[in-house]
């Protein structure tokens, strides 16, 4: 009895974290208000941020693309390599955060690269 009690146990802790509160492959969403404040600590990291699309920007000439995503805790430029996604609309995207410098425990020169997106 007391191993079937711990075999259910463990499926529905197993079910809730990578269903309950998740999303994109079963991580977590990481408020962007997070990355704002300690860029330092999230160099090299991929997370997924999921916010509202907003201020598209394209410059062809060096293949510039990047729009804001914001959710209720700030806002973040993203910067992408694929088609920018329609403004205005909800999306989880998975970024890899980079930093060209961290000074004194500061980052900065902090850049946001998508690398896959969930609409």
């Amino acid at each position: 009895m007391k191993n079937i009690r711990t075999l259910i146990i463990g499926l529905l802790m197993f079910f809730a974290f990578t269903h309950g509160g998740c999303a994109a492959g079963g991580n977590i969403i990481t408020p962007i208000h997070e990355i704002n404040v300690a860029a330092a600590a999230f160099d090299g990291r991929e997370v997924n941020l999921r916010g509202i699309t907003k201020e598209p920007t394209r410059i062809p000439l060096i293949d510039l693309k990047a729009y804001s995503l914001e959710d209720e805790s700030g806002k973040i430029t993203i910067l992408t390599g694929a088609e920018l996604p329609r403004m205005g609309i909800e999306i989880t995207v998975r970024v890899r955060i980079e930093n060209l410098a961290i000074i004194q425990g500061e980052a900065v020169g902090t850049t946001v690269i998508e690398l896959q997106r969930y609409e």
